[in-house]
């Protein structure tokens, strides 16, 4: 039985990336997103299975969960990449949209992993991946909301990786600062 991934937050950089690198090891792959029209292009190209979720809702990654259930079975990896990135100064914050922020970032992590992991205990492997950024480990002026989110998703993983690790389920946070964008000939990574 061949191996799968589902990638959540998928866009046209490093989750389109890691789409690609997956598809040439010859892996069954799960894409999802808000926006499921914007990855027509790479769904074809490497044969993905697309899902529409909103991961800071319960009932939008429950589903998630269990379509994925029903068409590649328990990944063997979950990646998640989603996010939404506010700046701007703390006294004109809006808090509602710095809410939702959070949501992406830190709750949708989380549930993310919960359901991953129910899956992957059953199963007695698996492995966890978060994206993250040097927000989660320095925070910068006029980016408070992107460090509180980058914050919490690191310290999730952290203690996951403690939890989990027992169990044969591997947890990784990797820092990625950069844009990664496709170009003709590959990818290209950028850095600002």
């Amino acid at each position: 039985m061949s191996e799968s991934v589902l990638i959540i937050g998928v866009g046209e950089g490093l989750s389109a990336s890691l789409a690609h690198l997956c598809a040439s090891k010859g892996m069954k792959i799960a894409l999802a997103s808000r926006n499921i029209d914007k990855l027509q292009s790479l769904k074809e190209e490497t044969k993905a299975l697309t899902f529409k979720c909103d991961s800071s809702s319960i009932e939008s990654v429950s589903n998630l969960f269990i379509e994925t259930d029903k068409t590649i079975g328990t990944p063997n990896l979950v990646i998640y990449n989603a996010s939404a990135r506010i700046k701007g100064s703390i006294s004109e914050l809006n808090p509602e949209q710095t809410l939702k922020a959070i949501n992406v970032a830190c709750f949708g992590a989380f549930l993310v992993a919960q359901e991953s992991a129910k899956r992957m205990r059953k199963r007695k492997s698996g492995s966890i991946f978060f994206t993250g950024a040097s927000a989660g480990v320095k925070g910068f002026a006029n980016s408070s909301v992107f460090a509180m989110g980058s914050f919490g998703r690191r310290g999730l993983a952290q203690s996951l990786a403690r939890e989990l690790h027992p169990q044969n389920i591997h947890i990784c946070h990797f820092v990625i600062d950069g844009a990664i964008g496709r170009k003709p000939f590959g990818i290209s990574i950028e850095t600002f």
